[in-house]
């Protein structure tokens, strides 16, 4: 550029850019440190992006933006977003671990933390475990634990987890001691990202999360920016919890949040003095609930004792090997893919795409799997089959897996 004029087509691509903002800080998407890498080949337009300080509706509104600046820039045939993730460094960060599971419930009142943390013990017979109390209003772990703070700190300040026989645990419990937690909004989620980001783990296997009851702002933002493999939902047999459970698997499932099944708690106890079993809850509303029963635990004197990691009673003890068996099918893709660009560099996934899209006849399925949202593909399949992008029907993206994306289409 001599006179201020962007001369080739990257400088255009770059200047149509920077009318794209940030709406959280008015800024450019350059200015705001989103826009890591252009990548221009033969009017093919490729943009790496690190969108994960924004929130997923705000990620995609900007990704829109950017898909529509740059396709009206002259020259421009082609125009990609590929979102991009910083990489972690270290033993900080849930990022650390190899799995993390998420134990939730539609209310509180059903056993949800004690269920967690029998769970977390359970997975310590066998693994190296961590449990994250984020209930952020009614830390319980600790209590149930019989653990208590200060949490103290590494070298580099980072917060460690206290040690309960080679388990690690950490809690806004241990930080406040005592001390009523009245945080609301954006105070709990900063508090917990905090805590998220960077604890000093020293377990790296199993993460096990206990989060909140309900499905409130800090529940759907930490599984939106954690990388959960599944959440398991607690519930009791009573008609209205059950009801609850299932508007809250529903829920997860909408927001690509996969669910590995139900823990059905209280489900029934054996009388002291005669031995039998008894329903606590008449009714069979369980018949309805759309998702797997993981377990069913009863309520009993074992349960409400203080578990110990990799000493649980039978139930809890079934409860852990029927999660490790779903988290080893939790990453696969229940789909047969027409191609899978995960882990491909951008100019590649290009090239596979094409290859695979072109050889299919009119008619014909194309299913893709991938790292990162595919809907933008739909962009880059129209140009290929020159047609509009409402000619592919259906078009079907979901997250498949917290790794894995999968979009479904036809060749018009």
């Amino acid at each position: 550029m001599t006179d201020g004029t962007p001369t080739t087509l990257t400088d255009r691509i770059e200047a149509a850019l920077r009318d794209v903002r940030d709406p959280n800080a008015d800024l450019s998407v350059f200015d705001a440190g989103f826009v890591e890498n252009i990548d221009v080949a033969d009017g093919e337009v490729t943009i790496e992006a690190d969108l994960t300080a924004l929130d997923g509706q705000t990620s995609t509104q900007v990704v829109q933006a950017m898909l529509h600046a740059v396709d009206d820039v002259d020259g421009v045939d082609s125009v990609h977003v590929e979102r991009t993730t910083p990489t972690s460094e270290g033993d900080t960060g849930v990022a650390s671990f190899d799995h993390v599971v998420a134990v939730a419930s539609a209310k509180g009142g059903v056993g949800k933390s004690t269920v967690a943390t029998h769970l977390a013990c359970a997975l310590a017979a066998e693994n190296d475990v961590a449990l994250f109390d984020a209930d952020i209003h009614g830390p319980n772990v600790p209590e149930l634990l019989d653990v208590s703070g200060p949490v103290h700190s590494s070298e580099e300040g980072n917060p460690l987890p206290v040690r309960v026989g080679g388990m690690d645990v950490m809690s806004v419990g241990l930080m406040e001691s005592g001390a009523p937690l009245a945080w609301r909004g954006a105070m709990a989620h900063d508090a917990l990202e905090d805590l998220f980001e960077n604890t000093a783990w020293r377990n790296d296997e199993i993460l096990v999360l206990d989060l909140p009851p309900g499905t409130g702002d800090v529940v759907l933002t930490t599984l939106q920016e954690v990388p959960v493999d599944g959440v398991v939902v607690v519930t009791t047999p009573f008609h209205a919890s059950v009801s609850d459970t299932s508007r809250t698997v529903e829920l997860f499932r909408d927001n690509d949040v996969p669910v590995l099944g139900t823990v059905v708690n209280m489900a029934e106890y054996v009388c002291d003095c005669c031995g039998e079993p008894n329903d606590l809850f008449t009714g069979d509303a369980l018949a309805d609930l759309d998702a797997e029963a993981l377990a069913e635990l009863p309520f009993s004197h074992d349960l409400q004792g203080t578990p110990a990691p990799g000493d649980v009673p039978d139930p809890v003890r079934d409860l852990g090997a029927a999660v490790s068996d779903a988290l080893d099918t939790a990453g696969e893709v229940g789909v047969d893919p027409t191609a899978d660009i995960r882990e491909l560099p951008p100019q590649e996934r290009k090239d596979v795409v094409r290859e695979r899209f072109t050889a299919l006849d009119s008619g014909e399925s194309f299913v893709l799997v991938s790292d990162r949202d595919p809907t933008p593909v739909g962009q880059f399949l129209g140009r290929l089959a020159e047609a509009p992008r409402e000619a592919f029907d259906p078009f079907e993206v979901r997250r498949e897996t917290p790794e894995a994306w999968v979009l479904e289409t036809v060749k018009p």
